[in-house]
């Protein structure tokens, strides 16, 4: 029996990088295109098509951390690319293909190096914001799926008749 070859990798390799992240962020932006003119309760978003990517219209595009300016879109891009990716190509369950995406982000975040506590806590204080505000404009193709799998009724029942009252408004 032959002896089995060990195979070097490069010692970066399985680790994400600020580089890697904007490359494959470029990536995905080839392939979907993101729009930031709607409110989205839950920050961010996909049409039911998978090929644009919407983050809510009042959620800074920056944030402040250690004297940086952190950019906060390419974190919820690939998250929700990876979302998308789960659900419509490996038919994953919404709350499966969330936890993989969620586990990429958060790669993705300390990677640029800041503590995922922190960014965490800066996404609980927009989703509450978010929740505070009145809905006024619901893109009409918003995939509901994460809406119907966390059962939020009340939530759907704001949404759905200012989905239909800009339906054919969204170029």
């Amino acid at each position: 029996m032959a002896k089995a070859k060990s195979i070097r990798t490069p010692r970066d390799e399985g680790q994400i990088t600020s580089a890697k992240l904007a490359d494959t962020v470029r990536s995905v932006l080839k392939r979907v295109r993101v729009d930031r003119r709607w409110d989205i309760p839950y920050l961010a978003g996909y049409s039911r098509a998978g090929r644009t990517i919407y983050i809510d219209r009042h959620l800074p595009r920056t944030f402040r951390y250690r004297g940086r300016r952190i950019r906060i879109d390419p974190f919820l891009i690939l998250h929700e690319a990876v979302e998308i990716a789960l659900l419509d190509k490996l038919d994953l369950s919404y709350h499966d293909a969330h936890t993989i995406s969620l586990l990429t982000e958060r790669a993705a975040v300390e990677a640029a190096g800041i503590p995922w506590k922190k960014y965490q806590a800066l996404m609980a204080e927009h989703i509450k914001l978010a929740e505070s505000k009145r809905l006024r404009r619901v893109p009409p193709r918003l995939n509901l799926t994460p809406y119907l799998d966390e059962k939020d009724l009340a939530l759907l029942h704001k949404m759905l008749p200012l989905m239909y009252k800009d339906w054919g408004r969204e170029k």
